[in-house]
């Protein structure tokens, strides 16, 4: 019998454990359609990436062109050959790229959820290949094991202790940010501006008729999302985030599935990171006085560094606290010889 507190035999996993068979030809398909899809929007002039919510030159869709053939002909050569090293680098290096052209996703995801539309139908629909690219690139990068039939599933651990602490780290980091905008929601004034401006605001900017509920309630859909994530962080840390809870019924006790935590984390922390470092980089050298920090909604400056401080910091910690934990709950969570 499965226990939830030993070492537990994972049947489900069986498929994913032959990936060697397979994800070498689905990533090669995965190469063509992205190679192809970028090629469309070039020729087509479609801007296939958005900065800032304007669109970007049309000529970038060939950086996607250039990553998907990249991508077909490392897979090309390894079906061929085997992955060897030289080869493993070049899938690493698409890998890279398709991470930075799927930056956005997370954005994607949440404006979704929320009821509200995306800045472009296109872009969006890049940031999911490309997430998908990097899932398949790093699978087809990675070592070849073959299966064994003796494979069970490590019992459920806490992570070490540096790692729990990054964890704290990445909450508390979140605490200001959602003070902050539970301030405004429950129609407060901070750094200058009063909540009733802050939801007209958000109102002019486009938010959805779910969002201004919320925020009409007291309650900011920002701060929603930050517990979440601030769940999964520790889902990732304690043993609790590798067993299904009692409330879940016929799962209650059967092992999470890897991916299931993995996923949301690693698009997380590779959106949150990189624009929480590059954010607190520019508000530090706004304080220095070396740029100049673009006022925007507020009534002057100052105000919008200070809360620009506050949530790039937040962004920041958390991304790089969800690195860590991610990388822990992959090492602890890895199956192991029943023999």
């Amino acid at each position: 019998m499965d226990s939830a507190t030993g070492t537990t035999r994972a049947p489900w996993r069986t498929w994913w454990q032959w990936w060697p068979c397979w994800v070498g030809r689905v990533t090669m398909v995965w190469a063509v359609v992205y190679a192809g899809f970028g090629l469309a929007c070039a020729l087509s002039g479609t801007p296939l990436f958005h900065l800032g919510g304007d669109p970007g030159p049309s000529a970038l869709g060939w950086g996607a062109v250039a990553v998907g053939s990249l991508a077909a002909v490392a897979c090309g050569a390894v079906a061929r050959s085997g992955p060897r090293p030289a080869l493993r680098v070049l899938l690493w290096v698409a890998c890279v790229l398709a991470g930075i052209a799927a930056f956005g996703l997370l954005m994607d995801v949440i404006t979704l959820v929320f009821g509200q539309g995306v800045d472009s139908g296109v872009a969006a629909a890049n940031h999911a290949l490309a997430a998908a690219g990097v899932l398949l690139l790093a699978a087809t990068a990675r070592p070849v094991r073959r299966p064994s039939a003796g494979t069970v599933a490590a019992a459920p651990s806490a992570a070490s202790r540096p790692v729990q602490l990054a964890a704290c780290a990445g909450t508390v980091a979140f605490l200001p940010y959602a003070a902050m905008k539970l301030v405004w929601a429950s129609g407060g004034t901070f750094a200058g501006i009063a909540g009733e401006e802050m939801r007209a605001i958000s109102k002019r900017n486009g938010a959805s008729g779910i969002w201004l509920t919320l925020e009409s309630w007291g309650l900011d859909a920002t701060v929603l999302l930050a517990a979440l994530g601030v769940f999964l962080l520790w889902g990732l840390v304690r043993p609790w985030g590798q067993v299904f809870p009692r409330w879940t019924l016929w799962l209650r006790g059967r092992r999470v599935p890897r991916w299931l935590p993995l996923a949301p984390a690693l698009i997380g922390a590779a959106t949150l990171a990189p624009y929480g470092v590059l954010g607190v980089g520019y508000a530090a050298l706004a304080t220095a006085g070396v740029v100049t920090m673009r006022r925007g909604d507020f009534h002057s400056s100052s105000d919008a560094l200070l809360v620009g401080w506050i949530g790039m910091t937040a962004f920041a910690v958390h991304g790089v606290a969800l690195i860590v934990a991610a990388r822990s709950y992959w090492l602890r969570t890895r199956p192991m010889s029943a023999a």
